[in-house]
């Protein structure tokens, strides 16, 4: 059959990414614990195309995402499922991005009521064989924790109480991938860094605790932005990370937000 995408085209542009989004596949991600969690996962990938061929072959990236949909996945390990996707097409760059909701078990803090705490996390494998081979290619691991800030402002001028609001902590860190950093401990280190962690389920004393807990421990938006920036600057494994606090403001109608990149 007549191969139209493989079609010379005579316009002289090369495209930087073509592919496919919204792609659902499950995948089975390992957990800390050695045991396996199966997501389903909403895949993007895409290659970059020479400006002589009128298109790319969409049903490949199809095929090979299939073949690695029951591979025990940490993560990094998705480099040979991109250089799988460029050979594959004969491109020079791919980009594969999934994104997926990650369930934890998290204890209540008294009762230790046991329940489902869902994160998006994502990951992220970036190829480039225009770069040396050191540098050809990049793994990002993506989470986004939902968390407790009580305003250090609002406990200090007020009589009693101080308002508090949900904060969202995106997280992206880069590393190499013959490294290996936990989402359950990436997860764990955001949380540390709030006024407190949220839970799924929540008895009376339980309730007491974590309000009392963030009372105690005010924050300001530019503090967890802070104190997450630290504790990702002291692990030696990251090359490189972005970070972004969202508070929903509980006495406002607009949001608190900052935001920090760096390499090291």
């Amino acid at each position: 059959m007549k191969d139209v995408q493989n079609e010379f085209d005579s316009r002289g542009i090369d495209i930087q990414k073509v592919g496919i989004k919204n792609f659902d596949i499950p995948l089975n991600i390992r957990r800390k614990n050695n045991s396996n969690q199966v997501v389903n996962a909403i895949a993007g990938v895409s290659v970059s195309l020479p400006n002589q061929y009128k298109g790319t072959h969409m049903s490949r990236f199809v095929e090979v995402l299939t073949e690695w949909q029951n591979k025990d996945m940490l993560g990094s390990d998705l480099k040979g499922c991109i250089q799988s996707i460029v050979e594959k097409l004969s491109a020079q760059s791919g980009e594969l991005t999934l994104q997926f909701k990650y369930f934890i078990e998290k204890f209540a803090p008294v009762s230790g009521n046991k329940s489902p705490m869902c994160y998006e996390c994502s990951f992220k494998s970036i190829l480039s064989n225009y770069k040396s081979e050191a540098e050809n290619y990049k793994f990002v691991l993506g989470v986004k924790v939902p968390v407790t800030t009580l305003c250090p402002c609002s406990k200090e001028i007020s009589e009693y109480g101080a308002h508090n609001q949900r904060t969202i902590v995106s997280v992206n860190i880069s590393y190499d991938r013959n490294e290996h950093i936990w989402i359950e401990d990436l997860i764990q280190e955001i949380e540390n860094c709030a006024s407190c962690s949220i839970y799924s389920i929540l008895k009376r004393e339980d309730e007491k605790f974590v309000t009392e807990k963030a009372y105690n421990n005010p924050k300001f938006v530019e503090d967890v932005l802070r104190d997450v920036i630290i504790k990702l600057r002291q692990n030696p494994i990251i090359k490189e990370f972005e970070v972004e606090c969202e508070s929903m403001e509980s006495i406002h109608n607009h949001s608190a937000w900052a935001y920090q990149k760096e390499f090291k």
